[in-house]
């Protein structure tokens, strides 16, 4: 290794934040209030984010449940709503999360 190739141990920069993080910020900040996330295109699009939300395929909402979200049509506007539920708690059993 040559001297211009130094290694420095030194952790990466923070994430960026993203749109999806700042939503999901801004639910923790207000739990358990509905708020429309998104508008989309067509109804199958807007099933298709709530359903993101809820399992948490964008690392924002996750763990998987912490978010409620669905879909609706309301006079012709395809919407997301979503609201911050929390994390689940699974029950302690013999010491061991069930």
């Amino acid at each position: 290794m040559s001297a211009a190739h130094v290694m420095e141990f030194i952790g990466p920069p923070p994430a960026a934040e993203t749109k999806h993080s700042k939503i999901a910020r801004a639910l923790r900040g207000r739990p358990a209030e509905w708020a429309v996330v998104q508008r989309a295109a067509t109804i199958t699009r807007a099933a298709s984010a709530a359903q993101a939300i809820r399992s948490a395929k964008l690392a924002a909402y996750g763990p998987a449940g912490a978010f409620q979200a669905v879909a609706r049509t309301v006079q012709g506007e395809h919407r997301v709503y979503a609201r911050y539920v929390g994390e689940q708690r699974r029950p302690v059993v013999g010491g061991v999360a069930a």
